[in-house]
């Protein structure tokens, strides 16, 4: 009889347990709808915009002023993209090969690219360092007489016969970069690494213009260090 009594009180606590747990699923679950939902990404559309500075070499100061948002949210965006991707520090997350997936499918291609055949020499871009932008700006555009593309940020971008100028804003000057145009640039970019070239930042996009165009960069490094850029302007995603 006691037995019996133990097995009736245990089936009595299973189901009252069972209710419970129901109930307060039912009573959790709307305000799990309330919240946030759960971004499709592996990143935030915030985190990967502060991912892409990183990416292209710039520091914390820079890319808050880049996206109009404190230092204090750069950081963390840094923080937790580090922390989600299982990436020890900047460096990593320079070379981290992630692609958002909003973008076009072009910029998600990764196929085997024969290096035998493709076309690489043509140069896209020479960057050049100056103190002043908007001074900068004026100068070549009123005086040398370079037809204007567009600015954005502390950059403006000049035509010179088919190559572009990209003026850039830097305290410190520096000499020339070189920027080669690539089809393809993920594949172009392993491909070079697999032919021991050493990567300096992996490719991602640093700006799209209001016709839908995409502006790609990855660079590598001379055999002296010196960094060289990879280029690639993608149409708009049909």
């Amino acid at each position: 009889m006691l037995r019996g009594l133990r097995r009736t009180a245990r089936r009595a606590l299973a189901t009252a347990s069972a209710g419970t747990l129901k109930a307060l699923q039912e009573t959790t679950e709307p305000m799990r709808r309330r919240g946030r939902p759960l971004h499709p990404d592996v990143l935030t559309p915030a985190e990967w915009r502060v991912v892409e500075g990183v990416r292209h070499g710039l520091g914390n100061p820079a890319i808050a002023r880049r996206l109009g948002v404190g230092i204090d949210a750069v950081k963390f965006h840094v923080s937790n993209a580090l922390q989600k991707l299982a990436l020890r520090d900047r460096r990593q997350l320079r070379l981290w090969r992630g692609v958002q997936r909003a973008g076009p499918p072009t910029t998600r291609s990764r196929r085997s690219f024969d290096m035998t055949t493709a076309a690489f020499g043509t140069l896209a871009q020479i960057a050049r360092g100056v103190a002043d932008i908007r001074a900068a700006e004026l100068w070549y555009r009123d005086v040398l007489g370079l037809p204007h593309l567009f600015t954005f940020d502390t950059m403006a971008f000049f035509d010179c016969g088919g190559v572009r100028l990209m003026l850039s804003q830097t305290p410190s000057g520096g000499e020339s970069l070189l920027y080669f145009r690539v089809e393809h640039l993920h594949a172009h970019y392993d491909a070079l690494l697999a032919r021991g070239a050493t990567p300096l930042s992996a490719p991602h996009r640093v700006h799209q213009h209001a016709d839908g165009r995409e502006e790609w960069l990855a660079f590598i490094e001379d055999n002296e260090g010196r960094p060289l850029g990879l280029a690639e302007t993608l149409a708009p995603a049909a």
